[in-house]
């Protein structure tokens, strides 16, 4: 193929340049993609089982659902030490015999 213009011209136009870049990026923006489904979906299960903004369900009940517990966006670690995983603005704390409290993030934790 022939190439016109700049002799240290790389591509044979904008198309052939913005396809090499879109591949190449395309696996980190797929797992990127993928994670933050995963997480809206979490916060969407949470914000679903806790309208009131305080309660509690069973670590069943939320994998039923479909959520899943290795994604979270954040932490907050009590005073006491107990630690709370939340996604974005939904949180939950796991309980003993199998049950979680759901919350809502108060706007004096960081």
């Amino acid at each position: 193929m022939e190439f016109f213009g700049r002799r240290d011209k790389k591509y044979c136009s904008d198309q052939c340049r913005n396809t090499f870049n879109n591949r190449k990026t395309s696996t980190s923006n797929n797992l990127i993609r993928n994670i933050n489904r995963i997480l809206r979906k979490n916060r969407t299960i949470l914000a679903k089982l806790n309208p009131n903004g305080k309660m509690k369900t069973t670590r069943s009940k939320l994998m039923i659902e479909g959520f899943n517990f290795g994604y979270y966006t954040n932490t907050y670690i009590t005073k006491t030490g107990k630690t709370y995983h939340f996604c974005y603005d939904q949180g939950y704390i796991e309980l003993e015999n199998d049950y979680v409290a759901l919350v809502v993030r108060q706007e004096y934790v960081d």
